[in-house]
């Protein structure tokens, strides 16, 4: 019964890791047939060590990757909270608005910001006027630039987070709360006994999941920096990119994917340890 499922993972998922992993192997063009492969070993890996522009690409998918679920978790939490206790009228509107900018296309939603960063006309710098500050680069300086697309990738992509943690709230039996009331347990301590413990592994599936999206981030970098300014929001799956289809050097790029794929398991494997149950369970 689950051979066509099975089958399907095999085709689509499993049969293009290794497909990667044997590319990075050899010296290929993407522009040459496959039988035109060239065997390397682990040349392409070794001459990644010594990559001055993979390194910073690869530091610079950690940093957004950390920055992004370092605001992602806590306020996927907070708002969760908010629109789950809240006794406002229309919380269904809410969530909906809430989960709306994460239906919309990245590529749509990039050219939207690009245009709130724009330092001589932007609304963000104008809004900074009103209150006396001065204007900022946003995009174009070499601090702000990465954190500018974090705050991209949080604003789009928090809705769809935030239904995950209401989804993880509403598994929770209220009685609980009901005998923590009449214990006299206030606020604080209900979260930090029993809704903290209890979503732990909704909590855990949100981390897994914002780590494999922001590893993965290409179009806001593609359509608002290209990499810049001075390489500082260049990611690995950019870099892949370049490589693979500006410069024809597959097997470095299928080396410099196959290194995220990695970094990525070991990343999940080190949360879902931190995170897991204290009984030992996932």
């Amino acid at each position: 019964m689950l051979s066509p499922g099975i089958g399907l993972l095999g085709v689509f998922v499993l049969l293009p890791i290794l497909l990667t992993a044997w590319i990075s192997l050899h010296s290929w063009s993407m522009y040459t047939p496959l039988s035109d492969m060239t065997f390397v070993g682990l040349e392409n890996y070794r001459g990644l060590l010594a990559d001055r522009t993979f390194m910073r690409s690869l530091t610079n998918t950690l940093l957004y990757s950390g920055l992004s679920i370092g605001l992602i978790l806590p306020l996927a939490f907070l708002v969760g909270q908010f629109l789950y206790r809240s006794a406002l009228r229309g919380k269904g509107a809410l969530r909906a608005v809430v989960f709306l900018p994460y239906m919309i296309p990245t590529i749509a939603v990039a050219i939207i910001w690009g245009y709130l960063y724009a330092p001589l006309y932007g609304p963000l710098n104008q809004i900074l006027g009103w209150f006396g500050l001065p204007p900022q680069a946003w995009l174009g300086s070499v601090n702000q630039a990465m954190f500018s697309l974090v705050i991209f990738n949080v604003w789009q992509t928090l809705g769809y987070y935030t239904i995950l943690v209401l989804a993880g709230l509403t598994q929770i039996p209220t009685v609980y709360y009901e005998a923590a009331v009449i214990d006299g347990a206030n606020g604080w301590q209900q979260v930090w006994r029993i809704t903290l413990p209890l979503l732990r592994r909704t909590l855990l599936f949100v981390v897994i999941i914002a780590m494999i999206n922001s590893v993965q981030v290409f179009d806001p970098v593609y359509v608002l920096t290209q990499g810049g300014p001075a390489s500082a929001t260049t990611v690995l799956s950019y870099q892949v990119y370049k490589n693979a289809f500006e410069f024809g050097l597959a097997g470095k790029a299928s080396s410099m994917a196959f290194v995220l794929f990695l970094v990525l398991v070991v990343a999940v494997a080190a949360v879902i340890r931190l995170l897991r149950d204290p009984s030992g369970e996932p």
